[in-house]
């Protein structure tokens, strides 16, 4: 059994003042992996006074200066991929595909800010004035346990590269993968207070954080709910911030698309992440004279899916993170078959030999209305809600009606007319035809799923605060 006894402050990983302890439970088992010894209130603000002064110094630091440190972090990181992929299906149930693609982007985002720095431009000319970006001061970094450290890797290389310092607060439940990832980043021999780790509860030490004056600006990522609070708390001291929240995301089936293409792909855009992951796709808006073969399609891929042993390559939804999030989605599939919506394939209880773990059965719901609760509210698991629409402008209307808007997704043959519904629907980043990440674009929600933006140029701005200097 693993032990976890310290914490990450001023480039030292040193005992915590609080003394309460986590449970590390393998998700896929149901033993326990460690414990890890959670920071208080005492610990957070030692780890923003350390970041504050630190920023004095990183602040005056040059482009090159920054670009090495963040080819310092790429290497430091990439040298342990396969500890940081195995801890993540460990700890926390990823299929090794996605815990591989997770560790590609987030060393591709490290690198991705090393080309971004090195064209980006810190002061320009307007007018009669010089307008300058300078970094905004102490960040916050507060992570969820479904990526966390992709999610670590994205946020502190985008503070690095602006010239500002940290105090992450990872997910209390991924103490082990963030204890790898600390190693990599203390290997990196990045300055003393540049970053700072404090393992802890978002109520705690992600309320400290939140409320100090020290800390200029928060990045989060997480729910809807806990993003509207850090908001509120944010406000007494003016802070920016970038959230990004919860999804409901629509996928449209136009009706020229070829559904022996379409409904593998939406199936995997609805379960990527065992169904983990606030960009899934987990409302599938068909047209109405398809539904018969839709349906028919959909049973067909639906049984090729597997479920099981994470560490299996062949292996496409692993469990949930933990029993409590099992139980969530248990409650949603019972809601789902209250409300009237037809099961399609799935349903309540683990599927049939993994009884032992939090697995879920890939749950399809036919026959669903957007004004059902499995429509409406974010589940994060394998459900998928199949909805029917009669025309175009009904499915546009539809996708847009949400109080969500992080993601939205348009399967069909007719890429200009995917163009124009693209602009009409109301997300942050709609997809064709599938799903690829693109890291030098701007990613982020509208309406309840977030403010501001993540990655490349845009992501950089956000971590910066313009001055005009008129001479």
């Amino acid at each position: 059994m693993k032990l976890i006894n310290e914490i990450y402050i001023n480039g030292k990983f040193v005992e915590p003042h609080g003394t309460e302890t986590f449970d590390l439970i393998n998700p896929t088992t149901q033993e326990l992996l460690g414990k890890v010894r959670l920071g208080d209130v005492a610990d957070t603000q030692n780890a923003i006074a350390a970041a504050k002064e630190a920023f004095k110094s990183f602040s005056k630091t040059t482009k090159e200066e920054r670009i090495g440190y963040l080819e310092k972090m790429y290497s430091a990181v990439l040298k342990r991929k396969k500890e940081l992929i195995d801890i993540m299906v460990e700890e926390y149930g990823s299929p090794v595909q996605f815990a591989t693609a997770s560790f590609q982007n987030a060393v591709g985002s490290i690198a991705t800010n090393v080309e971004v720095l090195k064209k980006f431009g810190l002061e320009k000319k307007i007018g009669n004035a010089v307008v300058t970006n300078n970094p905004v001061g102490v960040v916050g970094i507060i992570s969820p346990w479904n990526a966390s450290n992709g999610f670590i890797c994205t946020k502190l290389s985008t503070a690095i590269a602006a010239g500002c310092t940290a105090v992450i607060k990872p997910s209390e439940m991924s103490a082990m993968q963030t204890q790898v990832l600390t190693e990599c980043l203390h290997e990196a021999g990045l300055p003393e207070g540049v970053f700072n780790i404090v393992n802890g509860l978002g109520n705690i030490v992600g309320a400290e954080i939140t409320k100090s004056l020290d800390i200029a600006k928060i990045s989060f990522t997480g729910s809807t709910m806990v993003g509207k609070t850090i908001a509120k708390d944010g406000a007494e001291t003016l802070k920016k911030i970038t959230l990004e929240l919860g999804g409901k995301s629509a996928n449209i089936i136009m009706e020229d698309a070829d559904l022996s293409i379409a409904i593998p792909q939406s199936l995997g855009l609805a379960f990527m992440n065992s169904g983990q992951a606030c960009i899934a796709a987990t409302r599938l808006l068909v047209p109405e004279s398809r539904v018969d073969e839709v349906k028919s399609n959909l049973k067909q891929y639906v049984n090729t899916i597997t479920v099981g042993n994470p560490e299996d390559e062949k292996t496409n939804i692993g469990p949930m993170v933990s029993v409590k999030q099992y139980e969530r989605v248990q409650s949603y599939i019972k809601i789902g078959m209250e409300e009237g919506a037809e099961i399609l394939s799935g349903g309540l209880g683990h599927p049939e030999g993994l009884e032992h773990g939090n697995f879920v059965k890939p749950t399809v719901f036919v026959n669903v209305t957007n004004d059902m609760r499995i429509a409406r509210e974010e589940i994060f698991g394998p459900v998928l809600s199949v909805i029917t629409y009669k025309t175009l402008e009904d499915a546009i209307e539809k996708a847009n009606d949400t109080a969500y808007g992080l993601a939205a997704y348009i399967q069909t043959n007719d890429e200009k007319q995917a163009y124009q519904v693209a602009n009409l629907l109301e997300a942050g980043t709609v997809a064709v035809n599938g799903f690829k990440h693109e890291p030098l674009a701007p990613f982020g929600g509208m309406k309840q799923s977030g403010i501001g933006r993540e990655f490349g140029e845009y992501g950089l701005e956000e971590y910066m605060e313009l001055k005009t200097i008129l001479i």
